[in-house]
């Protein structure tokens, strides 16, 4: 007879089964525990696969329909070795091994329960204990299949799926689909659907989240159950939900050779390991999965002082310089962002080159055209007004005329077809070798010792395609390789200066991801210079990263009003504040404004490092004309209301979490005339705002 493990914890229901030739299933994981009867059971023998793992070279008995990674080979037939189930200071840890001695895979696979938090983070590594190479060409991080089971309304009305997408100056755009919407209704009954069709959603290359997100959520709306997933990979990644002999499943990958153009060629002896996944379980929606997945992404990212002090940082990029940074420029921006109250000043792109920037990357040196007098008077000048200076680099390119680029070889670079990867006007630089990362760590190292500087605004603008083919079996392989030897050295920086404040930016947000976000401290978000849009990519930003690594740009406008200039502000300061603008052209009424919502920010700061993030009217849309951000403290709630264009001046607020005793105050700004309404009964904050384009910032607190 088949045996069943059960594993609970956290409010995660999981049930494994070890068949009776030793196959081994995943049946389920859900925030409900399993009822056999929804089991199709003709659908055990082909599906149920705990991990999917396909090798070249062997046929597949059962049919997969398309380019679903379902049915792989060896994957369906790996057999159950033994599971360790023990705990470390995280939580409860399964280390689970399986095999397949036809193909002498040996995969070892850990799930790493978090204590409190309804998530499991996921890995395998895959072993040839075989005499003979192997080559993979896929393999899964997470494979669940029967993720429509809860409840007897048909799949294709009761799931929705939320999905991410995300792309330059449109970041964090979130949609709503059901099955049908995606073209994957129920025509056949249940028990027999099986069809070619699936939704795939991937990324390949090296800007992890240029179209989407690598995250998603699901939920039933009968059941009330939700499963919520992030790929933590800073490259080529892909999950799918597709049908499968009466289920449907849910598979979460790094590379593959399908979409990103990876395999790799295993030696006798040889391993590899697979991108890690976070997978959980909520009957709280959208907002409790979110919630949990804050707290999980703070237990995983690397220890640092930025995240617990969310200093205030001024750039002279957004609506400002725009990369034409002189010393004549700067000093007035230094003086008036020194007395609004910023903490750290960053000197953006353009600082290296006496013309046109963009191509010239590569050896940072400074610009004596731009700074006469040396780069170290500005930076100096900076510390006397009680700042830390910043500059800005790409350190993972250099552009095609840097003059180093034509001194190195090849190997510095990705190549492809025996010519060097071109994108924008700059060369790939590789990781993998060793000279590069030396390269990289004498720039910083110099950096610091000539200007002392402590942030790095790290920026990377092109996107070099599926990878290098020079020491790869694929050129996949090479792009993977390459990603984890970046990541790597990045924690030898971080080693080497524990105190050093390094932005990830890739043209804004297009590498938001948690292999990046465990180790970077804050994230760039946008390049919108939209300061009204911006809204809708500040309010979803926590759906994507902890509210204090959220860098929102502020940057009020040299002819805008007061109203304009508290818009700008109460974009960033539930998260953390990207400082711009020419501040030094304001008048002093709105440079007032500046200052008092930096004030504001400093005197909650530090209750935003343990905050949750909830959404009152839902995640926004670029055409809503009211926005709202929550942040859940302990007794106490800083709420965002935006207003956009539209006709109506009113807004009711849902807040499910107030307690009893609700005092509700503006906190910004100070002259705030509008009228707003608390009411106990229901629950909800009813705001008046009497005009278009405008915003509140809101504290609400209670006392049980």
């Amino acid at each position: 007879m088949p045996r069943e493990i059960r594993v609970d914890e956290n409010g995660i229901h999981v049930v494994f089964e070890v068949e009776d030739d030793g196959g081994f299933k995943l049946l389920h994981f859900s925030a409900v525990e399993m009822d056999r009867k929804d089991i199709v059971e003709r659908c055990l023998t082909p599906g149920f696969s705990f991990i999917e793992i396909n090798v070249d070279g062997y046929d597949r008995p059962y049919e997969r329909h398309g380019n679903k990674y379902i049915v792989t080979v060896p994957g369906y037939r790996m057999k159950y070795v033994s599971m360790d189930d023990a705990r470390n200071d995280t939580g409860r840890l399964l280390t689970i091994v399986t095999q397949d001695e036809e193909t002498g895979l040996v995969v070892t696979s850990t799930w790493q329960f978090y204590d409190g938090l309804p998530i499991v983070r996921m890995q395998h590594t895959a072993e040839n204990k075989s005499a003979e190479t192997r080559t993979v060409n896929y393999i899964s991080t997470f494979n669940l299949t029967g993720i429509e089971k809860e409840g007897l309304t048909p799949q294709d009305e009761k799931l929705r799926i939320l999905i991410p997408r995300n792309g330059w100056q449109h970041e964090l755009n979130w949609k709503e689909y059901s099955l049908r919407d995606l073209g994957m209704d129920l025509v056949q009954p249940k028990e027999e659907q099986r069809s070619s069709n699936y939704l795939h959603v991937s990324n390949t290359g090296n800007w992890s989240a240029k179209e989407f997100l690598p995250m998603g959520y699901l939920e039933n709306t009968e059941a009330g159950t939700s499963l919520y997933w992030q790929i933590e990979q800073n490259g080529s990644w892909e999950w799918e939900i597709g049908d499968q002999d009466g289920h449907l499943y849910l598979s979460l990958g790094g590379p593959n050779e399908l979409y990103s153009h990876w395999f790799v060629d295993l030696q006798p002896g040889q391993s590899f390991t697979t991108v890690p996944a976070a997978v959980g379980v909520s009957l709280g929606g959208f907002d409790g999965s979110m919630a949990a997945l804050t707290r999980y992404r703070r237990k995983i990212r690397r220890p640092n002082e930025d995240n617990e002090k969310l200093r205030v940082i001024f750039n002279d990029y957004m609506n400002c310089l725009f990369a034409e940074p002189t010393t004549e420029k700067e000093i007035p921006l230094i003086d008036e962002a020194a007395r609004a109250g910023a903490e750290y000043y960053c000197i953006d792109a353009g600082w290296y080159a006496d013309g046109w920037w963009w191509d010239s990357v590569g050896e940072w040196k400074e610009s004596k055209e731009r700074f006469p007098n040396g780069l170290r008077e500005v930076t100096d000048y900076i510390r006397s007004k009680g700042m830390i200076p910043g500059l800005w680099l790409e350190l993972e390119v250099m552009g095609i005329h840097c003059q180093k680029a034509a001194e190195v070889p090849d190997d510095w670079f990705f190549v492809r077809h025996g010519k060097r990867v071109f994108d924008r006007s700059r060369y790939q630089l590789d990781y993998r070798n060793p000279d590069v990362r030396q390269y990289a760590t004498d720039t910083i190292d110099r950096l610091i010792r000539d200007y002392g500087i402590g942030y790095i605004k790290m920026d990377y603008n092109i996107e070099p395609g599926i990878g290098t083919e020079l020491a790869a079996d694929s050129v996949g392989e090479g792009l993977l390789e390459h990603e984890r030897a970046y990541l790597a050295w990045l924690e030898g920086i971080f080693r080497k200066y524990p105190d050093l404040v390094i932005e990830n930016c890739s043209s804004g947000g297009l590498r938001m991801d948690y292999a990046m976000l465990s180790r970077y401290s804050i994230q760039s978000t946008s390049d919108e210079t939209d300061y009204k849009l911006y809204a809708t990519i500040a309010a979803n930003s926590p759906s994507a990263l902890t509210p204090e690594q959220s860098a929102i740009w502020s940057y009020p406008l040299p002819e805008g009003d007061r109203e304009e200039v508290v818009f700008n502000m109460i974009n960033a300061m539930l998260l953390r504040i990207h400082q711009s603008g020419h501040l030094d052209q304001l008048s002093e009424e709105r440079k007032a404004l500046v200052k008092e919502g930096l004030d504001v920010y400093k005197s909650y700061r530090e209750e935003i490092r343990d905050a949750v993030p909830f959404w009152p009217l839902g995640l926004s849309q670029f055409e809503d004309e009211w926005v709202s951000l929550g942040l859940l403290c302990e007794k106490k709630i800083y709420l965002a209301v935006w207003r956009r264009e539209g006709s109506s001046s009113t807004c009711t607020l849902p807040v499910d979490y107030a307690g009893e005793d609700v005092r509700v105050r503006c906190i910004y700004p100070s002259y705030d005339e509008s009228a707003y309404s608390w009411s106990p009964e229901m629950g909800q904050l009813t705001v008046c705002f009497n005009r278009q384009n405008m915003a509140r910032l809101y504290e609400l607190s209670w006392t049980q």
